[in-house]
């Protein structure tokens, strides 16, 4: 299962990264294939820091993969084919506490080599190791505007992660 998931450098990620988060969405994955869960997600970047190539991502508090990445070492981010918009609309509309999302989205799980969760149905796998994170201060919004995304005050935390391999389907 995953056998047909080929490895490429990050480098070589074919697509448009403001496409792929904000039109095409992601799914944050942290745990292992023990007790993981995931989430919908369409903010986040990539770039390199500190000579790595690396993703970012972010997750509110309250979310229950909070609870899985303040755990686990590692992350995956996992993007879809348009066929699979359902399946991301679940994860992002369903709690993980409440329902099984695997279940329900119809998600087939597979273990990454280092131990991180991913899926079968992706295009695209990020395998990620956490190297950083920083809780969103609003005393440093230099736009006011920024803080309309937040009338609960749940300022994001921010997860940056080492890109340590890079699947794609073929």
């Amino acid at each position: 299962m995953g056998d047909e998931f080929r490895a490429i450098s990050p480098f070589d990620v074919d697509g448009n990264p403001f496409r792929m988060l904000d039109k095409d969405w992601m799914l944050i994955t942290a745990g292992d294939m023990g007790s993981f869960n995931m989430m919908t997600a369409s903010w986040g970047g990539f770039g390199i820091l500190w000579d790595k190539p690396v993703a970012y991502c972010v997750i509110r508090p309250q979310r229950h993969t909070y609870t899985f990445m303040e755990k686990a070492s590692r992350f995956t981010l996992s993007f879809f084919t348009e066929e699979h918009r359902e399946a991301l609309n679940i994860c992002g509309s369903m709690s993980g506490r409440n329902v099984d999302k695997v279940k329900e989205s119809g998600l087939t799980p597979v273990a990454g080599k280092p131990g991180g969760v991913y899926f079968v149905q992706a295009r695209l796998v990020m395998e990620c190791t956490k190297i950083y994170f920083n809780d969103i201060d609003p005393r440093n919004f230099l736009d006011p505007g920024i803080a309309g995304n937040y009338p609960k005050k749940d300022y994001h935390r921010l997860y940056v992660g080492e890109i340590k391999e890079c699947l794609v389907r073929g």
